[in-house]
């Protein structure tokens, strides 16, 4: 990330066409090819500067099926861009500033701070991106529950291997970064270890889709029926094929349901949905 932003900020260092900016905006481009890369959560660990983290956020937009776990650039007293350890972090500041990038989509869940985390390997505590820390929180979200719940709490949003977080936050700070829509991760008295406490998206209209839960609802209900749409590809555009089709739909949604996902539902992959225009353009379109 320092060489991003040095690169970013010398235009003899290249700015866009820097060998790291390079290197991250080519890699964000495979990663953009869903025929080419099947992924549920897209991280880029550390790197905060907005010319990478704005791209990985349309990334994940445009794929429509992964969201991005985002770090955020830290401020200091002085509201300078912290660089250094030798900085004190101001939690108004880092929040104020990230509200003026007036981010603006589902897709993407931004957390902070940074977390001192024991390496499972050496036993050392070492500092990591907050990205590192929750995505394991997912993990264990996704261990005991499904991507439909709140990976957050002390039951799903628990980061075991964290030791303590860079910056302790009160009850003011708590309250800064959610409503600059930033996910806090923080310890509270009485409880053990750090949590996250917050799955805010980076949407900026309230909506059901604020929440990371629904969004991760969403994303895999589509992965799902993606997956069981090949086997239709290339069959006759007729009644039967649509039958088909929301046949192998249906039950994707009532294992949802039996899961507790979703209250109600309904498929419908019909001649209203899907007119003889659609069929003659090789479309089937359907409605969940």
């Amino acid at each position: 990330n320092k060489a991003i932003v040095e690169e970013m900020n010398n235009v003899t260092r290249g700015v866009t066409d820097g060998p790291t900016v390079k290197a991250y905006d080519r890699s964000l481009g495979i990663m953009a090819d869903t025929t080419e890369v099947d992924v549920q959560l897209l991280v880029t660990p550390g790197i905060r500067h907005p010319v990478i983290t704005d791209k990985a956020l349309l990334t994940t937009e445009n794929r429509f099926d992964a969201l991005y776990i985002m770090d955020v650039e830290a401020y200091d007293t002085t509201n300078l861009l912290v660089t250094g350890s030798e900085q004190i972090t101001s939690v108004r500041y880092t929040a104020n500033q990230f509200v003026e990038r007036g981010i603006n989509t589902s897709f993407g869940a931004a957390y902070f701070p940074d977390q001192n985390l024991q390496d499972a390997k050496s036993g050392t505590v070492r500092a990591v991106p907050a990205s590192v820390a929750v995505l394991g929180a997912f993990a264990l979200n996704d261990k005991v529950g499904y991507p439909w719940n709140a990976p957050a709490g002390f039951t799903r949003g628990a980061m075991k291997r964290v030791v303590n977080s860079t910056v302790e936050l009160n009850r003011d700070n708590l309250d800064a970064l959610q409503e600059a829509r930033i996910n806090p991760l923080a310890s509270f008295a009485g409880s053990q270890g750090v949590t996250v406490w917050g799955q805010k998206t980076l949407l900026g209209s309230e909506s059901a889709l604020e929440r990371v839960n629904v969004r991760r609802l969403l994303i895999d209900v589509r992965r799902k029926v993606r997956k069981v749409a090949n086997r239709v590809v290339f069959e006759q555009g007729r009644t039967e094929t649509l039958q088909r089709f929301e046949q192998l739909v249906n039950p994707i949604l009532k294992d949802v349901q039996g899961k507790k996902g979703v209250e109600r539902f309904l498929v419908k992959i019909d001649t209203e949905t899907t007119t003889q225009a659609d069929i003659n353009n090789r479309t089937i379109r359907g409605k969940i």
